[in-house]
């Protein structure tokens, strides 16, 4: 019995690592083929960060990505472990719950997650645990969308923390899991990316003061203690940690957009 629920835990971590690969090389390759080959002259006057990356940025990023993606993939096999050991609280049948749920269940994993990322992220950033967790994103100054999973393998095991806390906590359909998955690569790449895409009048809009931009993420790289939120800003509002020149440094960059 035992060895039946770890072959298929097994299994289905290697399954969910390979998911995460294919996406985490399709979403930021194609960025990557966008903005920094086809229109990399068209688009110079919208680079955020700093400075180019060079070739072992990049060789870096994606190994310590392609690691990353091995952690969760373990993670996922005590998930699933658990779960067949009747431990989570997933379920399958969409009626258990009804579809308002299932609608409103991705919304509620995103809120939360953006609340676990940015305490955890604060955290990481004191001294006694900054070295150890988090220095190996931050090699990256200029990120690139390669950075999205760039993290030490004990960053890697606290950003895959956010798996067992949903499920553990909330009724959690395996495919709004799969979506809200989709949803957080997808956004990282964008965080990482290097470039404003948002025009300027986005921050003066609604939108934008709840809404994160490249700018957001990309200032954090450079300057390192503030803007530590992933999705939403209204923490780093609320904790006073934007820094004092994001909005002036989103007005300068969307001044070139336009």
């Amino acid at each position: 019995m035992i060895g039946q629920k770890l072959s298929k835990s097994f299994s289905a971590g290697f399954g969910v690592s390979t998911g995460e690969l294919f996406w985490y090389l399709v979403l930021a390759s194609s960025v990557w083929a966008v903005l920094y080959l086809v229109l990399k002259s068209r688009l110079r006057h919208r680079r955020v960060a700093p400075h180019e990356p060079n070739s072992g940025q990049i060789a870096r990023e994606v190994t310590y990505s392609l690691r990353s993606i091995g952690v969760f993939g373990l993670v996922t096999t005590l998930v699933v472990f658990a779960e067949l050991s009747g431990g989570t609280m997933l379920y399958y049948k969409v009626g258990d719950y009804g579809w308002w749920w299932l609608v409103a269940s991705f919304f509620v994993m995103v809120f939360l997650h953006d609340a676990y990322f940015y305490w955890t992220h604060r955290l990481m950033h004191l001294g006694r645990f900054y070295r150890r967790f988090h220095h190996a994103h931050h090699l990256s100054t200029s990120p690139t969308p390669w950075a999205a999973y760039a993290f030490s393998p004990w960053e890697a095991l606290v950003q895959a923390g956010i798996g067992p806390l949903i499920v553990f906590t909330i009724p959690s359909h395996p495919s709004v899991f799969a979506a809200f998955m989709l949803w957080q690569i997808a956004f990282n790449v964008y965080g990482h990316c290097g470039y404003e895409l948002f025009p300027r009048w986005f921050m003066r809009s609604p939108l934008g003061l709840f809404l994160n931009t490249s700018t957001h993420h990309s200032q954090h790289h450079e300057k390192f203690r503030s803007n530590y939120g992933l999705y939403f800003n209204f923490w780093d509002r609320l904790m006073g940690t934007n820094h004092p020149a994001y909005e002036a440094k989103f007005e300068s960059v969307g001044a070139r957009n336009s």
